[in-house]
């Protein structure tokens, strides 16, 4: 399964990638924000990017009373129904990474569903910080480039539960 991360030292806090997230959302009628957060915290000189791990665990999941979080079988992306969904927050809690709001005016839960496969802020990201692809190959482009920097950690299990490294 595919996801998006960022590459740290190469944002340059543009916010393209909110901006085509925020207008994908209006087109797609999921939202009236974006999925994909860029921070600039002026004092400590440093970017932050977030968005949606599409955790293989996923917490948000195993808490939606009305079953309205499934995973989409072809993406693999944690997707929302917004017509099962009653917008009672649970997901929002549960999630450790703060990727799930509720939307303002449709009042259900929000979060990045991976553009249906082909994710449109990895698209405009004229710094081509934000990167497509599976946690190995993350690892291996980090094994490459040890300077790396990736907006995402992970550690691979193997089928024993012991880390693969």
């Amino acid at each position: 399964m595919n996801i998006v991360c960022v590459e740290i030292a190469r944002c340059i806090a543009c916010r393209s990638c909110e901006r085509v997230c925020f207008f994908h959302q209006l087109e797609t009628h999921n939202g009236h924000r974006p999925n994909i957060f860029v921070h600039v915290d002026m004092e400590k000189r440093r970017i932050v990017t977030a968005t949606c791990h599409q955790c293989e665990m996923a917490e948000c999941m195993t808490a939606c009373p009305s079953g309205a979080i499934t995973r989409d079988s072809l993406t693999g992306a944690v997707i929302i129904d917004k017509s099962l969904c009653v917008g009672c927050g649970l997901c929002v809690e549960a999630c450790p990474f703060g990727s799930i709001h509720i939307d303002d005016i449709q009042q259900t839960a929000t979060k990045c569903d991976l553009c249906g496969g082909h994710p449109q802020c990895v698209d405009v990201c004229m710094a081509k910080a934000l990167h497509f692809c599976s946690i190995r190959e993350l690892i291996e482009l980090k094994q490459e480039r040890k300077d790396l920097k990736i907006g995402i950690r992970a550690v691979l299990l193997d089928e024993d539960g012991q880390n693969e490294s």
